[in-house]
């Protein structure tokens, strides 16, 4: 039987980098993986001019308009879609998607349904139709997320959504620490952090897709809950979930738990790749 081939999309301020670990898992279960850099991120990022200037100007970064500021869904959808044209060579693929890499596999998943064979959201935005992520850390299921917090500036004046990963400031390490990185070994999260990008485009995040029935809806779907999540807060990926089979309850989202904090690439790579081969099996069912 065929082996459906699986694409890998990381979440906001990651790149393709983020997944080495459970892709070299992956390959020991005999699957291949790939894993694709976001619209504005990893090799496609550009960070403000005032990041790399020293003396370093807090005041001047955190006003700074964002190169990246114009990016929206749709150029990411552009991208992705064509990601996963290439490595699926038309054919479906099984896609596995972290954080806002989620909102961006909805739309992919909505305009080219034929391009996705199952979608794994992990601890990742699944947004219900016509609905921004803008809208979710401000309900109470998301209120107490740990990533807000992190924000440099007004996102509405520099059209980004800003952090300060290369900050000395240990106050900062620390909450960036507690907010992507928590349960990872140290030593990996301060690597980590060392390879995030400073700006994600609000344009993602202020923007909806409306899903249908022919759509996002027709394609099977898995959740997996990070149960120890501060960015993503646990009630809020529940609510995901909710919203989805309340819509679509003939497609019902298959759920899977982790006790794992955001990344769980890195907290739990094997469990990850675990859970990845398990889909990824039924996608070759299909």
């Amino acid at each position: 039987m065929p082996k459906t081939p699986i694409v890998l999309l990381h979440g906001f301020y990651h790149g393709a980098w983020a997944w080495t670990e459970v892709i070299a898992d992956l390959a020991g279960r005999g699957r291949t993986a790939v894993a694709v850099d976001m619209a504005a991120h990893g090799l496609h990022a550009t960070a403000p001019a005032s990041a790399g200037r020293r003396p370093f100007d807090p005041v001047a970064y955190a006003a700074e308009p964002s190169p990246v500021s114009g990016v929206g869904l749709d150029a990411a959808a552009d991208l992705l879609a064509a990601q996963l044209d290439t490595v699926g060579g038309g054919e479906p693929v099984c896609v596995v998607a972290h954080s806002m890499g989620g909102a961006v596999l909805s739309r992919v998943a909505e305009r080219r349904p034929g391009l996705v064979a199952h979608m794994v959201y992990l601890a990742a935005y699944m947004p219900a139709s016509n609905t921004p992520c803008l809208d979710y850390p401000a309900l109470p299921e998301g209120r107490d997320n740990r990533f807000m917090p992190l924000l440099v500036g007004d996102p509405a004046a520099t059209g980004a959504l800003r952090i300060d990963p290369r900050s000395p400031d240990p106050e900062a390490q620390s909450a960036i620490r507690e907010a992507f990185f928590g349960g990872v070994d140290p030593s990996r999260a301060a690597a980590a952090t060392a390879l995030l990008s400073c700006d994600a485009p609000l344009a993602m995040v202020a923007e909806s897709t409306t899903l249908t029935d022919q759509g996002w809806g027709s394609i099977p779907r898995t959740y997996v809950v990070c149960t120890e999540d501060r960015t993503i807060p646990v009630a809020l990926q529940r609510l995901f979930i909710a919203q989805a089979d309340a819509a679509y309850p003939a497609n019902p989202t298959t759920v899977v738990e982790l006790p794992t904090s955001h990344s769980a690439f890195l907290a739990a790579p094997a469990r990850v790749a675990d859970i990845i081969v398990d889909r990824a099996t039924v996608a070759d069912q299909c």
